[in-house]
């Protein structure tokens, strides 16, 4: 099991609040903390809104990286399904460079859909755009040259990409919502082509189930960044497979 943070980095809506630059400050500030203090990991989320400082997540765990020397650095999520994957690797690339080997990345589809017109795409395309860029993510993560196509991006024909990361492969995870229950499990990227329920990675306890939501509150007054709002976080390590369209490990 680990224990970790997470954050989209919340910004005040009030002239006289916490604006975008105290607030990346302040996370900054947090994952030193949360090193210190011995927590596992540190996600940054990705958002194109007024009311969250955390467009860049890569660039703000960069920052972190200078400030920490244990805590893993990842994502929580990087909106694969409006950026492009090959720039997506190579932005945690260099934070893995930069971590000596300590970033992760954690890829979704986006519960909030701000990105999709802002780089152009079509809500339509909403899973399409997710299946075929993880695709891509996977081939660039595990070979350095790719030949590869696809019908929402331009074809890549024995292309280098870098730098290469420290790890190798880099730790990718996908987040992936139950057809049956809605309920969101976490779960290790596998071989190029896809992620599936029996790789050996999973959230133990989701940050939006009941059990953390109810953890978050009776911590709200102590938690690393709660006055600021980053939420607690759990997830289960090791080989592990996740239950069933529960969100929990067995």
């Amino acid at each position: 099991m680990e224990i970790g943070v997470y954050t989209f980095a919340d910004v005040s809506l009030d002239p006289d609040g916490v604006g975008p630059a105290q607030r990346l400050r302040e996370v900054v500030e947090e994952i030193a903390l949360a090193d210190e203090v011995g927590l596992d990991v540190f996600g940054v989320g990705e958002h194109h809104r007024r009311d969250y400082a955390s467009s860049a997540p890569a660039v703000i765990l960069a920052a972190g990286a200078e400030r920490s020397s244990r805590i893993r650095l990842t994502s929580a999520v990087s909106v694969l399904s409006s950026d492009d994957p090959v720039r997506v690797f190579q932005q945690f690339s260099t934070l893995d460079l930069l971590s000596d080997g300590r970033a992760e990345i954690m890829a979704g589809r986006g519960s909030f859909v701000e990105s999709f017109p802002l780089f152009g795409y079509d809500l339509g395309d909403y899973d399409a755009l997710f299946t075929e860029k993880l695709d891509l993510l996977l081939a660039v993560r595990a070979h350095e040259r790719v030949t590869w196509s696809g019908r929402h991006r331009p074809a890549l024909d024995d292309q280098p990409v870098y730098p290469r990361p420290v790890q190798d492969p880099l730790p990718a995870a996908a987040v992936r919502r139950s057809p049956s229950t809605g309920i969101r499990t976490i779960v290790k990227a596998g071989e190029p082509g896809g992620c599936g329920s029996g790789s050996p990675w999973a959230a133990a306890r989701p940050p939006w189930s009941a059990p953390a939501r109810s953890a978050s509150r009776s911590r709200s007054r102590s938690s690393v960044g709660s006055r600021s709002g980053s939420r607690p976080w759990w997830r289960c390590t090791g080989r592990r497979r996740p239950g069933p369209d529960t969100g929990t490990c067995r």
